[in-house]
């Protein structure tokens, strides 16, 4: 027991280091980090080194359930209710065009191509039909991956997500239709149509109605849990549980959380933002295993060459079928010039939703032959992991280039990803005047009186600073004018015990002034001089934050 506990850290281990160093070599060759993590994946899997095992990849299944329901659940928290009444039109319109669109073009080309390797029309239209609808499905991890990435927001952002977020549904509705008339037409007219939709209708409504139960529940929990850490575990509790349900039943877990989260978005927007950032906050190494995880899955050994004929057809004409779909639906909705344009080659890459599709309809084909030695079932596994390893690739490139094309790069960025980047060379006032420690007193009172400024950094005569002059210090001598004309600044200053550095960010620097309870405080150029460079008020680094935050929403 003991030794496969140790493995399994081990395996963790790997997955997390040697994706952080994927992500960095792929961010510096400017491509999105998902990318570096699936070809880590690829490297430590059996395709490659052979570090990871299936049984150990199997093992870790409930791992990749958790990781699918923190992904549903962040997209859930993106789609309030205002997103669905401003674009609703569209998104339906643009759902159904892209997803359509990939189930014909897949499924045409895909028959014609095995018609000639089986020279059956039957079982290639069979064939060719689940392809299709294997191909509507959007992997809505890698996509989501970049959008975080690249701080990306706007019109196009907005959509992207509610398509990647949609799409599993939409998915599961073509793939019931379809294997069920694949079904009927290699094994006859023994299964019904109507009963498999029924079926799939029965678990994608139980998967929505799974999460909404649970958002009312977490949402009512919630308003009695009023630290962060707690609520935090109570979401993870009841997102575990969600998740665990929706597999236990068979449902789509990322529907079932995906809902979770809409509920609280809209519910109760205020008190779940807090909680959303902090998830998301937590949730990197976790999704660093599961892409990871993804790539190392992706065995593509002793595979036909006719099969990576089929395969390239499936990834062309899948990636068409989803950006004409995506700009007819766009077009025909007058949906905005950049998601009719750029929406399309954003949703080309492909997961875990059409890898699980291909593995239960491998099941219900597994015993139909298309050459000797290999079945349908056998053929559409190795073709969908192909396909997936291919688009898996492409499709967070594309993704980038969709909204770099849009302008939308680097416009979801916080108050908070400003005060990191910013120093606090960058909002010092170098204006202010200092006070020398021999200025009379009655000097400094019209100073105060002239000037918008409460505190003044006192300097000795080779100009380092050796205390500061604040208002609070002159209030008690108010009453004593007559003690003006005597008494110097170095009589009445306070020792300047705490100094900012000009190189300190302005998350640190802040959060010095917070904790000393003041909202000015003096500026050096570095500690070894100690020379003084000017004053840092809380109220202009604000205004500063604040004007730095529009402008980087705004331009782009």
């Amino acid at each position: 027991m003991e030794g496969v506990e140790l493995g399994v850290l081990a395996i963790l281990g790997i997955c997390v280091a040697g994706g952080v160093i994927g992500a960095f070599i792929f961010q510096k060759l400017k491509v999105p980090q998902v990318v570096g993590y699936i070809v880590v994946g690829v490297l430590i899997g059996d395709t490659g080194f052979g570090l990871l095992h299936p049984s150990d990849i199997q093992a870790l299944s409930p791992f990749n359930n958790f990781a699918l329901g923190l992904i549903g659940f962040l997209v859930g928290g993106e789609l309030s209710g205002s997103i669905f009444k401003k674009y609703g039109k569209q998104f339906t319109a643009i759902l159904i065009g892209e997803g359509v669109a990939a189930f014909f073009l897949v499924g045409i080309v895909s028959t014609i191509i095995l018609y000639f390797v089986c020279h059956d029309w039957v079982t290639a239209l069979a064939a060719g039909i689940v392809f299709g609808a294997i191909a509507s499905a959007t992997d809505p991890a890698s996509t989501i991956d970049v959008l975080w990435e690249y701080r990306s927001s706007g019109v196009l952002t907005t959509a992207i997500i509610a398509i990647v977020a949609l799409d599993d549904a939409l998915a599961m509705t073509l793939y019931g239709l379809g294997t069920s008339i694949a079904t009927i037409l290699v094994q006859g007219g023994g299964h019904s149509i109507w009963g498999t939709l029924l079926h799939t209708f029965v678990e994608l409504g139980g998967a929505i109605l799974l999460g909404v139960i649970c958002g009312f529940v977490l949402d009512y929990v919630m308003s009695y849990l009023p630290q962060s850490e707690k609520r935090l575990g109570i979401s993870i509790g009841l997102l575990l549980v969600c998740i665990g349900l929706a597999v236990a039943f068979n449902m789509d877990l990322i529907l079932a959380t995906m809902a979770v989260g809409i509920v609280l978005i809209n519910k109760a927007p205020n008190r779940s933002k807090k909680l959303f950032e902090t998830v998301r906050s937590f949730s990197t190494p976790i999704y660093i295993i599961f892409f990871v995880l993804v790539g190392a899955r992706l065995s593509l050994d002793n595979m036909p060459v006719w099969v990576w004929g089929l395969v390239a057809a499936y990834v062309v004409m899948r990636s068409l079928g989803k950006w004409a779909g995506a700009y007819w639906g766009g077009r025909i909705s007058n949906a905005e010039k950049p998601v009719q344009n750029y929406l399309g080659m954003a949703i080309f890459a492909q997961g875990g939703v059409a890898v699980g599709l291909s593995i239960v309809a491998s099941h219900n084909l597994q015993h139909i032959e298309i050459l000797e030695g290999m079945s349908l079932g056998d053929m559409i596994i190795f073709t969908v992991t192909a396909t997936t390893l291919c688009v898996q690739l492409i499709g967070p490139a594309f993704a980038k280039l969709a909204i770099k094309k849009a302008g939308e790069i680097g416009r979801n960025v916080t108050e908070e990803d400003v005060m990191a980047e910013m120093r606090v060379s960058d909002v010092v006032d170098k204006g202010i005047v200092p006070l020398l420690e021999g200025t009379p007193l009655e000097t400094v009172v019209q100073h105060f009186a002239d000037q918008d400024t409460f505190v003044y950094p006192v300097v000795s005569n080779d100009g380092k600073i050796i205390g500061v002059l604040t208002f609070e210090n002159l209030k008690e001598l108010l009453n004593e004018r007559d003690t003006w004309q005597w008494l110097v600044v170095g009589d009445v200053m306070q020792p300047a015990r705490h100094k900012l550095v000009s190189g300190m960010s302005l998350t640190e620097a802040l959060k010095e002034m917070g904790n000393n309870q003041v909202e000015s405080m003096p500026v050096i150029e570095n500690k070894e001089t100690g020379k003084l460079l000017g004053v840092l008020d809380i109220r202009a680094a604000r205004r500063s934050i604040n004007a730095e935050l529009v402008k980087r929403r705004t331009v782009a």
